[in-house]
Protein backbone atom coordinates (compact mmCIF):
# COMPACT_ATOMS: atom_id res chain seq x y z
CA UNK A 1 0.00 0.00 0.00
CA UNK A 2 1.39 3.76 -0.86
CA UNK A 3 1.69 6.24 1.13
CA UNK A 4 -1.25 8.04 -0.63
CA UNK A 5 -3.46 5.10 0.32
CA UNK A 6 -2.63 4.88 3.79
CA UNK A 7 -3.34 8.94 3.89
CA UNK A 8 -6.36 9.01 1.46
CA UNK A 9 -7.57 6.09 4.32
CA UNK A 10 -6.06 8.02 7.46
CA UNK A 11 -7.72 10.94 6.35
CA UNK A 12 -11.53 8.97 5.99
CA UNK A 13 -10.97 7.60 8.77
CA UNK A 14 -10.43 11.14 10.59
CA UNK A 15 -13.41 12.25 8.86
CA UNK A 16 -15.37 9.64 9.99
CA UNK A 17 -14.51 9.88 13.06
CA UNK A 18 -14.69 14.05 13.18
CA UNK A 19 -18.78 12.99 11.88
CA UNK A 20 -19.60 10.26 14.41
CA UNK A 21 -18.07 12.32 16.95
CA UNK A 22 -19.97 15.43 15.80
CA UNK A 23 -23.45 14.08 15.85
CA UNK A 24 -22.76 12.44 19.11
CA UNK A 25 -21.98 15.92 20.35
CA UNK A 26 -24.75 16.80 18.65
CA UNK A 27 -27.77 14.74 20.42
CA UNK A 28 -26.16 15.31 23.66
CA UNK A 29 -27.03 19.22 23.23
CA UNK A 30 -30.07 18.43 22.00
CA UNK A 31 -31.16 16.04 24.49
CA UNK A 32 -30.06 18.53 27.38
CA UNK A 33 -31.64 21.83 25.58
CA UNK A 34 -34.81 19.56 24.92
CA UNK A 35 -35.36 19.10 28.86
CA UNK A 36 -34.14 22.38 29.56
CA UNK A 37 -36.81 23.90 27.21
CA UNK A 38 -39.23 21.68 28.92
CA UNK A 39 -38.06 22.53 32.42
CA UNK A 40 -37.91 25.98 31.61
CA UNK A 41 -41.83 26.57 29.68
CA UNK A 42 -43.32 24.12 32.56
CA UNK A 43 -41.44 26.70 35.26
CA UNK A 44 -43.33 29.92 33.24
CA UNK A 45 -46.21 27.78 33.27
CA UNK A 46 -46.77 27.21 36.64
CA UNK A 47 -45.81 30.68 37.70
CA UNK A 48 -49.39 31.16 35.51
CA UNK A 49 -51.00 29.20 36.69
CA UNK A 50 -50.58 30.27 40.37
CA UNK A 51 -50.87 33.80 39.43
CA UNK A 52 -54.22 33.31 37.76
CA UNK A 53 -55.18 31.12 40.31
CA UNK A 54 -54.07 33.93 42.98
CA UNK A 55 -51.70 33.55 45.69
CA UNK A 56 -53.72 34.53 48.42
CA UNK A 57 -56.26 31.88 47.84
CA UNK A 58 -54.04 28.79 47.41
CA UNK A 59 -52.33 30.43 50.65
CA UNK A 60 -55.34 29.88 52.14
CA UNK A 61 -55.73 26.47 51.06
CA UNK A 62 -53.26 25.08 52.95
CA UNK A 63 -53.86 27.35 56.29
CA UNK A 64 -58.19 26.24 56.12
CA UNK A 65 -58.60 23.00 57.35
CA UNK A 66 -57.43 20.42 54.82
CA UNK A 67 -60.64 18.53 54.87
CA UNK A 68 -62.25 20.94 52.99
CA UNK A 69 -63.18 20.26 49.56
CA UNK A 70 -60.74 21.57 47.24
CA UNK A 71 -61.80 23.05 43.81
CA UNK A 72 -59.33 24.67 41.25
CA UNK A 73 -59.38 25.30 37.39
CA UNK A 74 -56.97 22.29 36.92
CA UNK A 75 -58.86 19.23 35.39
CA UNK A 76 -57.98 15.87 35.64
CA UNK A 77 -58.01 15.47 31.32
CA UNK A 78 -55.72 18.30 30.86
CA UNK A 79 -51.69 18.27 29.87
CA UNK A 80 -51.02 19.79 33.25
CA UNK A 81 -50.93 17.86 36.64
CA UNK A 82 -51.18 19.87 39.46
CA UNK A 83 -50.16 18.73 43.17
CA UNK A 84 -50.59 20.33 46.27
CA UNK A 85 -48.70 19.29 48.79
CA UNK A 86 -48.42 20.08 52.99
CA UNK A 87 -45.02 20.74 54.52
CA UNK A 88 -45.20 17.67 55.84
CA UNK A 89 -44.97 15.89 52.41
CA UNK A 90 -48.60 14.93 52.80
CA UNK A 91 -50.14 15.49 49.72
CA UNK A 92 -53.61 17.33 50.06
CA UNK A 93 -54.70 17.42 46.26
CA UNK A 94 -53.79 15.91 42.64
CA UNK A 95 -55.48 16.68 39.52
CA UNK A 96 -55.00 13.33 38.23
CA UNK A 97 -55.00 10.78 40.98
CA UNK A 98 -57.86 10.83 43.21
CA UNK A 99 -56.42 7.92 45.41
CA UNK A 100 -54.30 8.26 47.93
CA UNK A 101 -50.80 9.08 47.59
CA UNK A 102 -47.38 8.56 49.29
CA UNK A 103 -45.86 10.99 51.46
CA UNK A 104 -43.84 13.32 48.80
CA UNK A 105 -41.59 14.76 51.53
CA UNK A 106 -38.53 12.91 49.72
CA UNK A 107 -38.58 14.47 46.14
CA UNK A 108 -36.11 16.64 45.72
CA UNK A 109 -38.28 20.00 43.83
CA UNK A 110 -40.46 19.23 47.03
CA UNK A 111 -37.85 19.84 49.50
CA UNK A 112 -36.40 22.75 47.93
CA UNK A 113 -39.82 24.33 48.07
CA UNK A 114 -40.50 24.07 51.59
CA UNK A 115 -36.85 25.13 52.33
CA UNK A 116 -38.02 28.52 50.10
CA UNK A 117 -36.65 27.70 46.80
CA UNK A 118 -38.37 27.21 43.08
CA UNK A 119 -36.83 23.20 41.45
CA UNK A 120 -37.51 21.27 38.99
CA UNK A 121 -36.79 17.67 38.51
CA UNK A 122 -37.87 14.75 35.87
CA UNK A 123 -37.95 11.45 36.72
CA UNK A 124 -40.96 8.30 36.24
CA UNK A 125 -43.90 9.43 38.08
CA UNK A 126 -44.21 6.43 40.79
CA UNK A 127 -48.51 7.38 40.65
CA UNK A 128 -48.60 7.60 36.98
CA UNK A 129 -46.04 5.40 35.87
CA UNK A 130 -45.06 7.92 33.02
CA UNK A 131 -42.14 10.29 32.18
CA UNK A 132 -42.93 13.50 34.10
CA UNK A 133 -41.09 16.69 33.86
CA UNK A 134 -41.91 18.70 37.48
CA UNK A 135 -41.43 22.19 38.81
CA UNK A 136 -42.24 23.54 42.65
CA UNK A 137 -43.01 26.63 43.65
CA UNK A 138 -43.22 27.48 47.20
CA UNK A 139 -46.50 28.93 49.46
CA UNK A 140 -45.97 31.43 51.52
CA UNK A 141 -48.18 33.03 54.31
CA UNK A 142 -47.18 35.99 56.24
CA UNK A 143 -43.19 35.09 55.13
CA UNK A 144 -43.46 31.77 56.08
CA UNK A 145 -43.76 28.84 53.67
CA UNK A 146 -47.34 26.54 54.65
CA UNK A 147 -47.02 24.57 51.36
CA UNK A 148 -45.58 23.43 47.98
CA UNK A 149 -47.46 24.13 44.45
CA UNK A 150 -46.21 21.88 42.19
CA UNK A 151 -47.13 21.17 38.51
CA UNK A 152 -45.94 18.51 36.30
CA UNK A 153 -46.07 17.86 32.60
CA UNK A 154 -46.16 14.23 30.99
CA UNK A 155 -42.80 14.08 28.82
CA UNK A 156 -41.51 11.50 25.62
CA UNK A 157 -38.13 10.27 25.49
CA UNK A 158 -35.95 12.45 23.41
CA UNK A 159 -35.28 9.70 21.00
CA UNK A 160 -39.28 9.38 20.47
CA UNK A 161 -39.34 12.37 19.64
CA UNK A 162 -36.22 12.86 17.03
CA UNK A 163 -37.30 8.98 15.89
CA UNK A 164 -39.29 11.26 12.51
CA UNK A 165 -35.91 12.65 11.47
CA UNK A 166 -33.46 9.91 12.23
CA UNK A 167 -33.54 8.71 8.72
CA UNK A 168 -32.81 12.11 7.20
CA UNK A 169 -30.47 13.17 9.61
CA UNK A 170 -28.50 9.37 9.10
CA UNK A 171 -28.39 10.10 5.05
CA UNK A 172 -27.35 13.45 5.14
CA UNK A 173 -24.47 12.07 7.06
CA UNK A 174 -23.58 9.84 5.04
CA UNK A 175 -23.60 11.73 1.96
CA UNK A 176 -21.42 13.91 4.04
CA UNK A 177 -19.00 11.09 4.64
CA UNK A 178 -18.85 10.08 0.68
CA UNK A 179 -18.34 13.34 0.21
CA UNK A 180 -15.19 13.86 2.32
CA UNK A 181 -13.81 10.91 0.68
CA UNK A 182 -14.63 11.67 -2.92
CA UNK A 183 -12.47 15.43 -2.29
CA UNK A 184 -9.98 13.41 -0.40
CA UNK A 185 -9.07 11.13 -3.14
CA UNK A 186 -9.53 13.90 -5.60
CA UNK A 187 -7.02 15.65 -3.88
CA UNK A 188 -4.86 12.92 -3.47
CA UNK A 189 -5.15 11.96 -7.20
CA UNK A 190 -3.90 15.37 -7.74
CA UNK A 191 -1.01 15.21 -5.46
CA UNK A 192 0.10 11.56 -5.89
CA UNK A 193 0.39 12.31 -9.93
CA UNK A 194 3.17 14.71 -9.51
CA UNK A 195 4.97 12.80 -6.78
CA UNK A 196 4.58 9.56 -8.68
CA UNK A 197 6.81 10.90 -11.48
CA UNK A 198 9.66 11.89 -9.34
CA UNK A 199 9.69 7.79 -7.61
CA UNK A 200 10.07 7.25 -11.17
CA UNK A 201 12.40 8.93 -11.82
CA UNK A 202 14.49 7.97 -8.92
CA UNK A 203 13.78 4.30 -9.19
CA UNK A 204 14.54 4.18 -13.45
CA UNK A 205 17.73 6.53 -12.52
CA UNK A 206 16.96 7.82 -16.22
CA UNK A 207 17.73 11.35 -17.56
CA UNK A 208 15.01 13.35 -18.18
CA UNK A 209 11.92 12.26 -20.33
CA UNK A 210 11.25 12.49 -23.57
CA UNK A 211 8.04 12.13 -25.89
CA UNK A 212 4.32 12.36 -24.23
CA UNK A 213 5.18 12.29 -20.70
CA UNK A 214 7.75 14.64 -21.21
CA UNK A 215 4.72 16.76 -22.03
CA UNK A 216 2.36 15.93 -19.17
CA UNK A 217 1.30 18.96 -17.49
CA UNK A 218 2.28 19.41 -14.11
CA UNK A 219 2.81 22.28 -11.77
CA UNK A 220 5.71 24.97 -11.91
CA UNK A 221 6.82 23.99 -8.83
CA UNK A 222 6.88 20.09 -9.04
CA UNK A 223 8.30 20.69 -12.80
CA UNK A 224 11.28 22.55 -10.74
CA UNK A 225 11.47 19.54 -8.67
CA UNK A 226 11.20 17.08 -10.49
CA UNK A 227 14.24 18.80 -12.89
CA UNK A 228 16.58 18.74 -9.61
CA UNK A 229 15.62 15.54 -8.74
CA UNK A 230 16.75 13.86 -12.21
CA UNK A 231 20.41 15.98 -12.01
CA UNK A 232 20.55 14.46 -8.50
CA UNK A 233 19.97 11.29 -9.59
CA UNK A 234 21.72 10.78 -12.43
CA UNK A 235 25.40 12.30 -10.47
CA UNK A 236 23.93 9.65 -7.45
CA UNK A 237 23.57 6.67 -9.96
CA UNK A 238 27.60 7.73 -11.15
CA UNK A 239 28.72 7.96 -8.20
CA UNK A 240 26.92 4.34 -6.74
CA UNK A 241 28.54 2.64 -10.02
CA UNK A 242 32.09 4.25 -9.13
CA UNK A 243 31.71 2.78 -5.22
CA UNK A 244 30.35 -0.47 -6.52
CA UNK A 245 33.45 -0.62 -8.92
CA UNK A 246 35.63 0.24 -6.12
CA UNK A 247 34.30 -2.17 -3.47
CA UNK A 248 34.38 -5.02 -6.29
CA UNK A 249 37.94 -4.40 -6.90
CA UNK A 250 39.01 -3.99 -2.72
CA UNK A 251 36.85 -7.25 -2.15
CA UNK A 252 38.45 -9.14 -4.96
CA UNK A 253 41.89 -7.77 -3.75
CA UNK A 254 41.24 -8.65 -0.11
CA UNK A 255 39.68 -12.07 -1.14
CA UNK A 256 42.72 -12.74 -3.04
CA UNK A 257 45.11 -11.50 -0.03
CA UNK A 258 47.02 -14.24 2.39
CA UNK A 259 47.01 -11.94 4.81
CA UNK A 260 44.22 -11.70 7.02
CA UNK A 261 42.70 -8.08 7.61
CA UNK A 262 40.09 -7.25 10.28
CA UNK A 263 38.78 -3.31 10.11
CA UNK A 264 37.05 -1.92 13.29
CA UNK A 265 35.80 1.59 14.01
CA UNK A 266 37.25 3.30 17.41
CA UNK A 267 34.99 1.13 19.84
CA UNK A 268 36.55 -2.10 18.34
CA UNK A 269 33.39 -3.19 16.61
CA UNK A 270 34.50 -5.08 13.41
CA UNK A 271 32.79 -3.89 10.41
CA UNK A 272 35.35 -5.51 7.47
CA UNK A 273 36.94 -9.16 7.81
CA UNK A 274 38.33 -11.18 4.64
CA UNK A 275 38.05 -14.77 4.24
CA UNK A 276 41.64 -15.10 5.39
CA UNK A 277 41.16 -13.92 8.83
CA UNK A 278 37.35 -15.88 8.84
CA UNK A 279 39.42 -18.91 8.39
CA UNK A 280 42.27 -18.31 10.54
CA UNK A 281 39.76 -17.52 13.26
CA UNK A 282 36.81 -20.23 12.51
CA UNK A 283 34.35 -18.09 11.61
CA UNK A 284 33.12 -20.12 8.64
CA UNK A 285 30.59 -18.17 6.64
CA UNK A 286 28.21 -17.03 9.11
CA UNK A 287 27.06 -13.15 9.18
CA UNK A 288 29.18 -11.83 12.23
CA UNK A 289 26.80 -9.21 12.58
CA UNK A 290 29.53 -7.02 12.33
CA UNK A 291 27.74 -3.67 13.98
CA UNK A 292 27.49 -5.88 17.41
CA UNK A 293 30.61 -8.24 17.18
CA UNK A 294 33.45 -6.70 18.99
CA UNK A 295 37.05 -8.05 18.07
CA UNK A 296 37.57 -9.64 21.30
CA UNK A 297 34.90 -11.49 20.39
CA UNK A 298 35.37 -12.64 16.82
CA UNK A 299 38.96 -13.65 17.94
CA UNK A 300 39.30 -14.48 21.59
CA UNK A 301 42.67 -13.03 21.53
CA UNK A 302 43.14 -10.33 24.09
CA UNK A 303 47.14 -10.04 22.60
CA UNK A 304 45.07 -9.02 19.38
CA UNK A 305 42.68 -6.30 21.14
CA UNK A 306 45.85 -4.74 23.23
CA UNK A 307 47.05 -4.39 19.22
CA UNK A 308 44.52 -2.43 18.58
CA UNK A 309 44.14 -0.26 21.67
CA UNK A 310 48.08 0.58 21.36
CA UNK A 311 47.54 1.78 17.51
CA UNK A 312 44.41 3.74 18.97
CA UNK A 313 46.07 5.36 21.58
CA UNK A 314 49.50 6.64 20.34
CA UNK A 315 48.15 6.77 16.82
CA UNK A 316 51.04 5.53 14.98
CA UNK A 317 51.44 1.72 13.35
CA UNK A 318 52.25 -0.56 15.51
CA UNK A 319 54.37 -4.20 14.56
CA UNK A 320 54.64 -7.22 17.02
CA UNK A 321 54.24 -11.13 16.67
CA UNK A 322 51.66 -13.45 18.20
CA UNK A 323 51.39 -16.67 18.81
CA UNK A 324 47.50 -18.17 18.20
CA UNK A 325 47.04 -21.86 19.86
CA UNK A 326 44.37 -23.63 18.07
CA UNK A 327 45.31 -26.87 18.29
CA UNK A 328 48.77 -26.35 16.82
CA UNK A 329 50.71 -22.88 17.56
CA UNK A 330 50.47 -20.90 14.62
CA UNK A 331 52.67 -17.48 14.97
CA UNK A 332 51.70 -14.28 13.14
CA UNK A 333 53.16 -11.06 12.21
CA UNK A 334 50.90 -8.45 13.21
CA UNK A 335 50.37 -5.03 11.86
CA UNK A 336 47.94 -2.46 13.80
CA UNK A 337 47.23 1.14 12.31
CA UNK A 338 45.03 3.46 12.86
CA UNK A 339 42.35 5.08 10.27
CA UNK A 340 42.53 8.76 10.50
CA UNK A 341 39.28 10.73 9.96
CA UNK A 342 38.57 14.20 8.14
CA UNK A 343 39.32 16.00 11.11
CA UNK A 344 43.04 16.25 12.26
CA UNK A 345 43.85 13.84 15.05
CA UNK A 346 40.39 11.75 15.08
CA UNK A 347 40.59 8.49 14.83
CA UNK A 348 37.72 6.64 13.04
CA UNK A 349 39.11 3.01 13.82
CA UNK A 350 42.06 0.90 13.09
CA UNK A 351 42.81 -2.22 10.68
CA UNK A 352 44.68 -5.03 11.61
CA UNK A 353 46.77 -6.54 8.76
CA UNK A 354 48.06 -10.21 10.30
CA UNK A 355 50.63 -12.51 8.29
CA UNK A 356 51.67 -16.09 9.23
CA UNK A 357 55.20 -16.48 9.70
CA UNK A 358 54.71 -20.22 11.27
CA UNK A 359 56.74 -21.57 8.64
CA UNK A 360 59.40 -19.56 8.79
CA UNK A 361 59.71 -19.90 12.63
CA UNK A 362 59.73 -23.35 11.90
CA UNK A 363 62.39 -23.41 9.68
CA UNK A 364 64.67 -21.27 11.67
CA UNK A 365 64.23 -23.30 14.93
CA UNK A 366 65.02 -26.52 12.14
CA UNK A 367 68.03 -24.71 11.09
CA UNK A 368 69.18 -23.71 14.96
CA UNK A 369 68.31 -27.25 15.74
CA UNK A 370 70.40 -28.81 13.23
CA UNK A 371 73.35 -26.71 13.96
CA UNK A 372 73.07 -28.06 17.04
CA UNK A 373 72.80 -31.08 16.42
CA UNK A 374 75.63 -31.07 13.82
CA UNK A 375 77.61 -29.49 15.95
CA UNK A 376 76.77 -32.28 18.65
CA UNK A 377 76.49 -35.62 16.53
CA UNK A 378 80.28 -34.06 15.13
CA UNK A 379 81.98 -33.42 18.52
CA UNK A 380 82.04 -37.29 20.32
CA UNK A 381 83.41 -38.61 17.32
CA UNK A 382 85.70 -36.13 16.74
CA UNK A 383 86.93 -35.95 20.27
CA UNK A 384 87.25 -39.99 20.50
CA UNK A 385 89.70 -39.79 17.40
CA UNK A 386 91.25 -37.16 18.92
CA UNK A 387 91.76 -38.66 22.14
CA UNK A 388 92.42 -42.10 20.80
CA UNK A 389 95.14 -40.61 18.45
CA UNK A 390 96.44 -39.35 21.74
CA UNK A 391 96.75 -42.40 23.24
CA UNK A 392 98.31 -44.49 20.57
CA UNK A 393 100.31 -42.07 20.16
CA UNK A 394 101.59 -42.18 23.35
CA UNK A 395 101.63 -46.12 23.60
CA UNK A 396 104.16 -46.02 20.43
CA UNK A 397 106.34 -43.50 21.98
CA UNK A 398 106.52 -45.05 25.79
CA UNK A 399 106.36 -48.16 25.33
CA UNK A 400 110.19 -50.02 25.32
CA UNK A 401 109.22 -52.73 23.23
CA UNK A 402 107.28 -52.28 19.84
CA UNK A 403 106.25 -55.47 19.92
CA UNK A 404 105.03 -56.10 22.69
CA UNK A 405 101.65 -58.14 22.82
CA UNK A 406 99.68 -56.03 25.32
CA UNK A 407 100.62 -53.26 23.69
CA UNK A 408 99.53 -53.88 20.55
CA UNK A 409 95.90 -55.02 21.24
CA UNK A 410 95.41 -52.05 22.77
CA UNK A 411 96.82 -50.15 19.43
CA UNK A 412 94.20 -52.51 17.24
CA UNK A 413 91.38 -51.47 20.26
CA UNK A 414 92.25 -47.90 19.94
CA UNK A 415 92.58 -48.45 16.25
CA UNK A 416 88.90 -49.87 15.74
CA UNK A 417 87.39 -46.93 17.72
CA UNK A 418 88.91 -44.64 15.63
CA UNK A 419 87.56 -46.97 12.55
CA UNK A 420 84.27 -46.74 14.14
CA UNK A 421 83.47 -43.32 14.63
CA UNK A 422 85.11 -42.09 11.63
CA UNK A 423 82.65 -44.28 9.53
CA UNK A 424 79.88 -42.35 11.84
CA UNK A 425 81.54 -39.33 10.55
CA UNK A 426 81.09 -40.70 7.40
CA UNK A 427 77.66 -41.59 7.32
CA UNK A 428 76.77 -38.11 8.83
CA UNK A 429 78.25 -36.87 6.09
CA UNK A 430 76.79 -38.70 2.97
CA UNK A 431 73.84 -38.23 5.10
CA UNK A 432 73.60 -34.47 5.20
CA UNK A 433 75.01 -34.46 1.73
CA UNK A 434 72.14 -36.47 0.19
CA UNK A 435 69.41 -34.06 2.62
CA UNK A 436 71.02 -30.90 0.80
CA UNK A 437 70.61 -32.37 -2.63
CA UNK A 438 67.24 -32.78 -1.53
CA UNK A 439 66.28 -29.75 0.33
CA UNK A 440 68.24 -27.81 -2.65
CA UNK A 441 65.44 -29.70 -5.37
CA UNK A 442 68.76 -31.06 -7.25
CA UNK A 443 67.30 -34.13 -8.12
CA UNK A 444 64.19 -32.06 -9.84
CA UNK A 445 65.48 -32.43 -13.27
CA UNK A 446 65.74 -35.74 -13.49
CA UNK A 447 62.41 -37.46 -14.97
CA UNK A 448 60.49 -40.83 -13.67
CA UNK A 449 61.09 -43.57 -15.09
CA UNK A 450 58.71 -46.43 -15.32
CA UNK A 451 60.37 -48.65 -13.22
CA UNK A 452 59.14 -52.82 -11.48
CA UNK A 453 59.48 -52.30 -7.88
CA UNK A 454 60.02 -55.71 -7.27
CA UNK A 455 63.83 -55.50 -8.56
CA UNK A 456 64.60 -52.00 -6.16
CA UNK A 457 62.73 -53.70 -3.21
CA UNK A 458 65.30 -56.69 -4.34
CA UNK A 459 68.43 -54.76 -4.21
CA UNK A 460 67.37 -52.43 -0.74
CA UNK A 461 67.17 -55.50 1.04
CA UNK A 462 70.30 -56.92 -0.13
CA UNK A 463 72.22 -53.98 1.18
CA UNK A 464 70.43 -54.75 4.62
CA UNK A 465 70.75 -58.46 4.67
CA UNK A 466 74.06 -59.06 6.46
CA UNK A 467 73.01 -56.69 9.19
CA UNK A 468 69.87 -58.29 9.45
CA UNK A 469 71.34 -62.09 9.45
CA UNK A 470 73.80 -60.85 12.57
CA UNK A 471 70.86 -60.42 14.84
CA UNK A 472 68.83 -63.37 12.88
CA UNK A 473 66.37 -61.45 11.61
CA UNK A 474 63.95 -62.76 8.49
CA UNK A 475 62.98 -60.17 6.42
CA UNK A 476 60.01 -60.91 4.33
CA UNK A 477 59.05 -59.37 0.62
CA UNK A 478 55.43 -58.79 -0.89
CA UNK A 479 55.59 -57.52 -4.28
CA UNK A 480 53.44 -58.49 -6.86
CA UNK A 481 56.04 -59.11 -10.07
CA UNK A 482 54.01 -56.90 -12.72
CA UNK A 483 53.94 -53.65 -10.00
CA UNK A 484 55.40 -51.13 -11.88
CA UNK A 485 55.30 -47.19 -11.57
CA UNK A 486 57.22 -44.19 -12.44
CA UNK A 487 60.12 -43.54 -9.69
CA UNK A 488 63.64 -42.03 -9.39
CA UNK A 489 64.78 -45.96 -8.67
CA UNK A 490 67.83 -44.60 -6.49
CA UNK A 491 66.15 -42.44 -4.31
CA UNK A 492 63.30 -45.08 -3.77
CA UNK A 493 65.84 -48.23 -3.07
CA UNK A 494 67.88 -44.93 -0.61
CA UNK A 495 64.44 -44.40 1.17
CA UNK A 496 63.67 -48.32 1.19
CA UNK A 497 67.23 -48.91 2.66
CA UNK A 498 66.73 -46.05 5.14
CA UNK A 499 63.66 -47.48 6.54
CA UNK A 500 64.61 -51.55 6.86
CA UNK A 501 67.70 -50.54 8.07
CA UNK A 502 66.16 -48.60 10.73
CA UNK A 503 63.46 -51.79 11.37
CA UNK A 504 66.47 -54.45 11.79
CA UNK A 505 68.30 -51.73 14.52
CA UNK A 506 65.22 -51.47 16.51
CA UNK A 507 63.92 -54.80 16.38
CA UNK A 508 64.67 -57.55 18.69
CA UNK A 509 66.86 -60.50 17.56
CA UNK A 510 65.07 -63.74 15.79
CA UNK A 511 62.29 -61.45 14.90
CA UNK A 512 60.32 -60.58 11.73
CA UNK A 513 60.57 -57.62 9.12
CA UNK A 514 57.94 -57.06 6.28
CA UNK A 515 59.04 -55.25 3.21
CA UNK A 516 56.09 -54.86 0.78
CA UNK A 517 54.52 -52.56 -1.84
CA UNK A 518 50.89 -52.65 -3.43
CA UNK A 519 48.47 -50.38 -5.27
CA UNK A 520 45.38 -48.52 -3.38
CA UNK A 521 43.26 -46.01 -4.33
CA UNK A 522 45.46 -44.98 -7.05
CA UNK A 523 48.18 -44.44 -4.71
CA UNK A 524 51.65 -46.80 -5.23
CA UNK A 525 52.19 -47.83 -1.39
CA UNK A 526 56.07 -48.71 -0.12
CA UNK A 527 55.23 -50.33 3.27
CA UNK A 528 58.18 -51.85 5.83
CA UNK A 529 56.51 -53.01 9.23
CA UNK A 530 58.47 -54.59 11.75
CA UNK A 531 57.82 -55.64 15.68
CA UNK A 532 60.27 -53.79 17.61
CA UNK A 533 60.54 -51.27 20.39
CA UNK A 534 58.08 -49.17 18.82
CA UNK A 535 57.14 -45.06 19.39
CA UNK A 536 55.58 -43.37 21.92
CA UNK A 537 52.04 -41.62 20.60
CA UNK A 538 53.64 -38.12 21.65
CA UNK A 539 56.99 -38.23 18.84
CA UNK A 540 55.31 -39.48 16.50
CA UNK A 541 54.45 -35.99 14.91
CA UNK A 542 58.04 -34.96 14.60
CA UNK A 543 59.32 -38.14 14.01
CA UNK A 544 60.24 -37.53 10.59
CA UNK A 545 62.09 -33.89 11.81
CA UNK A 546 66.20 -34.54 11.03
CA UNK A 547 68.10 -35.46 14.33
CA UNK A 548 65.11 -35.77 16.12
CA UNK A 549 65.61 -39.05 18.10
CA UNK A 550 62.99 -40.50 20.63
CA UNK A 551 65.83 -42.09 22.75
CA UNK A 552 69.28 -40.32 21.58
CA UNK A 553 71.28 -42.63 23.50
CA UNK A 554 69.90 -45.92 22.18
CA UNK A 555 70.13 -44.25 18.76
CA UNK A 556 73.56 -43.65 19.08
CA UNK A 557 74.72 -47.10 19.97
CA UNK A 558 72.84 -48.69 17.61
CA UNK A 559 74.81 -46.40 15.11
CA UNK A 560 72.09 -43.86 13.41
CA UNK A 561 72.74 -40.62 12.15
CA UNK A 562 68.97 -39.37 13.46
CA UNK A 563 68.47 -38.34 9.33
CA UNK A 564 67.43 -41.50 7.85
CA UNK A 565 63.27 -40.81 8.22
CA UNK A 566 63.81 -36.97 7.17
CA UNK A 567 65.58 -38.54 4.00
CA UNK A 568 62.60 -40.68 3.19
CA UNK A 569 60.79 -37.82 3.67
CA UNK A 570 61.82 -35.72 1.53
CA UNK A 571 61.90 -38.66 -1.33
CA UNK A 572 58.38 -39.16 -0.64
CA UNK A 573 57.79 -35.04 -0.93
CA UNK A 574 59.90 -35.46 -4.40
CA UNK A 575 57.68 -38.10 -5.55
CA UNK A 576 54.72 -35.51 -4.81
CA UNK A 577 53.64 -37.78 -2.19
CA UNK A 578 53.87 -38.39 1.54
CA UNK A 579 55.65 -40.91 4.46
CA UNK A 580 53.53 -41.79 7.74
CA UNK A 581 54.36 -43.69 10.64
CA UNK A 582 51.89 -45.88 12.97
CA UNK A 583 53.56 -46.96 16.04
CA UNK A 584 52.87 -48.40 19.77
CA UNK A 585 55.07 -48.60 22.21
CA UNK A 586 56.01 -52.52 22.91
CA UNK A 587 54.07 -53.24 19.96
CA UNK A 588 56.55 -52.39 16.51
CA UNK A 589 56.24 -49.69 13.61
CA UNK A 590 54.80 -49.49 10.44
CA UNK A 591 56.35 -46.71 8.05
CA UNK A 592 54.47 -45.98 4.73
CA UNK A 593 55.34 -44.34 1.70
CA UNK A 594 52.16 -43.24 -0.82
CA UNK A 595 52.70 -41.89 -4.02
CA UNK A 596 50.25 -41.29 -6.84
CA UNK A 597 50.24 -43.54 -9.29
CA UNK A 598 51.07 -41.91 -12.41
CA UNK A 599 50.30 -44.93 -14.25
CA UNK A 600 46.36 -44.37 -14.13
Amino acid sequence: MTIFKKSMLTMGAAALSFSVLFVIIILVLMNSLYYEINTTGLKNTAATLMEVIGKDSIAQIFSSDFSAEINLPVKASDTYRLTLIAPSGYVLWDSQVTERLVNHIDREEVRAALDGREAGARRESISTGMKQVYYALPVFDSGKVTGVFRLSLNVPDFKTRISPVILPFIIFTILMIVSVFLAILAFNRSLSHSINRLVDITQEGASLLSGSEAEEKVSAEYRSLENAVRAMTVELNYRLRQAVAESSRLEAILNGMSEAVLAMDSSLRLHLINPRARDIFNLGNRDLSLSSMSLLEATRSAELEDAAKNSLAENKTLETELVLRTGAERYFQVFASPLSGAQSGSNQGVILVLQEITQIVKLEKVRKDFVANVSHELRTPIQLIKGFSENLLDTFSGSEKAGDKQDNKQIVHFIEIINKNAGVMENLTNDLLVLADLENNSALGRKLEELNLAPLIDEAVSSVEQKAKRKDIEIIVDCPENLNAKLLGSFIIQALINLIDNGVKYSPNKSKLWVSAYLNNDELVLEVKDKGIGIPGEHLERIFERFYRVDRARSKEAGGTGLGLSIVRHIALLHNGKAEVESRTGEGSVFRIRIPNHNN
